[in-house]
C-alpha cells in the first residue's frame, strides 16, 4: 500500500481522546488525556498495512503543533512520541524540565 503524507489530513476526535488519520478503510490514532495546563500523550497505533509511511510521525507532529498553539505542557507516555521529541528538539521546550532529563538520559 503507498500513502502520500500530503493527502491524508489528521482530525481530532475530542469526544474519544485520540488524533486519528483515516487511509483505506484503515485508522491509525494517537490517544492523549487533556487537562486544563497539559495533554498526556498515551498511545500511537497504527494498523499493519499502514505501518512504515509515516503516519506515526505525522500524529506526533500534530498532536505536539496542538499543544504549542494551546500553550500545554506535553506529557509522554508513549515511547513512539518519546522518541520523537527527542530527535527533534524544536518540540523539547513542551515538555517540563524534569521530563525532558529523563527522555533525554533514556
Amino acid at each position: 500500500m503507498t500513502v502520500d503524507l500530503n493527502s491524508v489530513a489528521v482530525t481530532r476526535n475530542e469526544e474519544a481522546q485520540r488524533f486519528e488519520i483515516h487511509v483505506d478503510g484503515f485508522r491509525a490514532v494517537l490517544t492523549y488525556r487533556r487537562f486544563p495546563d497539559r495533554i498526556v500523550l498515551e498511545h500511537a497505533e497504527v494498523p499493519g498495512p499502514l505501518e512504515g509511511h509515516g503516519l506515526a510521525a505525522k500524529l506526533a507532529r500534530f498532536a505536539l503543533d496542538f499543544a504549542r498553539i494551546n500553550h500545554l505542557r506535553v506529557v509522554s507516555l508513549c515511547p513512539y512520541v518519546s522518541n520523537f521529541i527527542r530527535k527533534y528538539a524544536e518540540y523539547q521546550d513542551l515538555i517540563s524540565s524534569e521530563d525532558l532529563q529523563k527522555l533525554l538520559s533514556d
